[in-house]
């Protein structure tokens, strides 16, 4: 594989985690899921994108997690989430 072959890949598995955190977002605000449902939510797509990206679990909780955790307490209230983690 050529580096630029390599750049490319990097390239669309970051665009494809991008979609992921942006379709899971849009779904926990648009829809009536119960916070359950959205963490679940979210832990499937910090695993999905663990998966593109392996052994960057710190990226994915100081990128995604505080955006994940923003809208949940939007949604849901700060009581329901304050202990929530995806973890």
């Amino acid at each position: 594989m050529t580096p630029q072959d390599e750049l490319d890949e990097e390239d669309r598995r970051v665009r494809h985690a991008r979609t992921l955190v942006h379709l899971a977002l849009s779904a926990i605000a648009q829809t009536d899921m119960d916070l359950a449902d959205a963490e679940q939510m979210t832990a499937a797509v910090r695993g999905a994108i663990l998966r593109l990206f392996p052994g960057k679990e710190l990226a994915f909780d100081i990128i995604y997690l505080p955006r994940f955790r923003r809208l949940l307490v939007e949604r849901y209230g700060p009581a329901a989430c304050a202990a929530w983690s995806a973890n």
